[in-house]
Formats: C-alpha cells, structure tokens, sequence
C-alpha cells in the first residue's frame, strides 16, 4: 500500500503564485514507495506529463468549489531514459510570430503558444514573452515534437521563449 505526503498548494494559488518548484521540492523528499497527494485549486493537467516523467501514474479526484485531490503513486514501471544525442540547434530562423504573454495568468500563456505553435509553417520560429518559466509548456511541446530555447532576461523579470516548429 503506497503512503502519500500531503502537498497543498491551493494558497499558493490562490495568492497568484507559482507552486511548481514546492511541488518538486516535496517530490524530491519523497521515499521509494511513497507518493503524493497534492490538493489544487484547479485541474492541473500539465502535470500529469511531468509526473510520467517521473515514474508517476495518476488518479485526479474533483473536490467541492472546482478544486482537485490528485494522487501520484509511482508507476510500476521505471520512466522511458531520456534521449541521447538531440541534434543541436543551428542557426534558427527570426520569429514570424511574437507573443507577449507576461500578463497573463497560467493557462491561458500556454493555450495562447501551443495554439501559435500548431500554425507554424515547417521549421518556423515563434517568440514569447513571460512571466515565469513554462515548466507545464515543454512536455506539451516536445510531445508534439516541437524544439525550443528559454531563458530569463538579466534583471530575472521576462522569461523569453522561441519555440521552433519540426522541419
């Protein structure tokens, strides 16, 4: 029987703040065996992708006034190893989309790039402008076989991404 560790993150949220790095914080303590209970104000389907990655099944549960129970319990099987070798990135092409998505709350950046993305010619580049680091954004991403580069800019306030389109 698989023990979980409670995370609630419901006042993180609710104070408009970003729960991701306690969530891993809580996932880092965890022992062999055990799993997490995490409590959301929200569905968080993003997640589940990053869980996976992990060793993670899940079971998301709704709660009264829309918010969500989702127990991660480790997966029988071990996550698939990450692949060698990417290709390197070359010399990309300008952006022929920009989006500044630093005033919008989660999901709507992602939904906003993912949407952009799926209407790029072969080998196209968008870049977006945010708030904080997609960390929900890149498993979208690389299941749909997209590349991309991120970093924040030098005053730590704008995270800019380019998300280039497979060739």
């Amino acid at each position: 029987m698989t023990e979980y560790i409670d995370v609630d993150v419901r006042p993180i949220l609710r104070a408009g703040g970003e729960p991701f790095s306690v969530i891993m914080a809580a996932l880092e303590r965890l022992e062999p065996g055990q799993g997490l209970r995490l409590y959301a104000t929200f569905k968080p389907v993003p997640l589940f992708a990053v869980m996976a990655d992990r060793g993670f099944a899940h079971s998301a549960q709704p709660l009264d006034a829309g918010e969500w129970e989702v127990l991660f319990t480790p997966a029988d099987t071990k996550p698939a190893a990450p692949v060698a070798g990417r290709p390197a990135f070359d010399a990309w092409p300008e952006p022929s989309v920009r989006q500044d998505n630093r005033d919008l709350d989660p999901p709507e950046p992602m939904v906003r790039i993912l949407a952009a993305a799926e209407k790029l010619a072969p080998g196209e580049t968008l870049s977006a402008l945010l708030r904080r680091e997609p960390v929900f954004l890149f498993p979208q991403l690389e299941k749909r076989g997209y590349r991309w580069l991120g970093g924040f800019s030098p005053d730590g306030t704008t995270y800019e991404l380019t998300v280039r389109a497979p060739s």
